[in-house]
């Protein structure tokens, strides 16, 4: 198989060695299913173990980044062996984003909820387009949020903050996410693959070790908790999955 083919994703490289990844079910404004997760994951460790990609930009096909959880494929899982199965591909593709060695710029356009808004939050550089909109729906669905959130969002934004994005669900314009330093910079629509793909040429022709050093020495000093936050996340999930009401509550969302 082509390490870089994907079912649901798209991933492209150019001169310049800068890769794009791009989610690829926009009649759905790519929203998460299993496959989908599965194939961030592996597109992004296939990037990250690619000696011709230098630099990556995560963005969505269509009108959006990513939708969040998608409602009309959501299995719930049945036991702990199957929640924690899904548990953990999502934060397998949390880590590849977060910790892999290739610096990721984030295109952001339309929608980014629930878990595409983690996608976003993990990436190095997440530049959004103007009106496009994040927010977490978890709590009030019953679940709980993955994407090492629980420590990025704290460091990003103040504790004060991260308690009102993560507990009340408000949905954040990219000018708001830009004020919060969710966002990094935030231009037109029709200027955002522009002026993504100028800032990971930039990171491309960087000296790559010094590059993969700064990335993880970051993360380690600024995120000291992150890998705590996803083993937390995990266990939190995984039993808010295995709760009845959680169920009823998705389905009604």
């Amino acid at each position: 198989m082509n390490p870089f083919d994907y079912r649901t994703v798209l991933s492209e490289i150019d001169e310049h060695g800068v890769r794009t990844i791009s989610l690829n079910r926009p009649d759905s404004l790519n929203a998460m299913n299993r496959q989908l997760i599965d194939d961030v994951a592996r597109a992004f460790d296939d990037a990250n173990a690619d000696g011709s990609t230098r630099s990556i930009i995560f963005t969505g096909a269509g009108r959006a980044f990513c939708a969040g959880d998608d409602r009309k494929e959501h299995s719930q899982p049945e036991n702990e062996a199957e929640a924690r199965d899904l548990v953990g591909a999502i934060q397998h593709a949390t880590r590849s984003i977060a910790f892999g060695a290739k610096p990721t710029v984030g295109a952001i356009k339309g929608w980014a909820v629930g878990g595409g808004f983690e996608w976003a939050i993990n990436c190095d550089f997440p530049i959004w387009a103007n009106g496009a909109r994040g927010f977490f729906p978890e709590v009030s669905l019953g679940i709980f949020t993955t994407g090492g959130v629980t420590s990025l969002l704290p460091a990003m934004v103040g504790l004060n903050r991260a308690r009102e994005m993560l507990f009340l669900g408000q949905q954040y314009e990219a000018g708001e996410l830009l004020q919060f330093g969710v966002a990094w910079r935030v231009v037109s629509g029709d200027r955002l693959m522009e002026e993504a793909a100028t800032v990971a040429r930039k990171l491309s022709a960087l000296p790559s070790e010094s590059v993969r050093a700064m990335k993880r020495v970051l993360n380690q000093v600024a995120m000291t908790d992150l890998n705590r936050a996803i083993e937390l996340e995990t266990e939190a999930t995984v039993d808010a999955f295995l709760n009845p009401e959680t169920t009823r509550r998705m389905k009604d969302f």
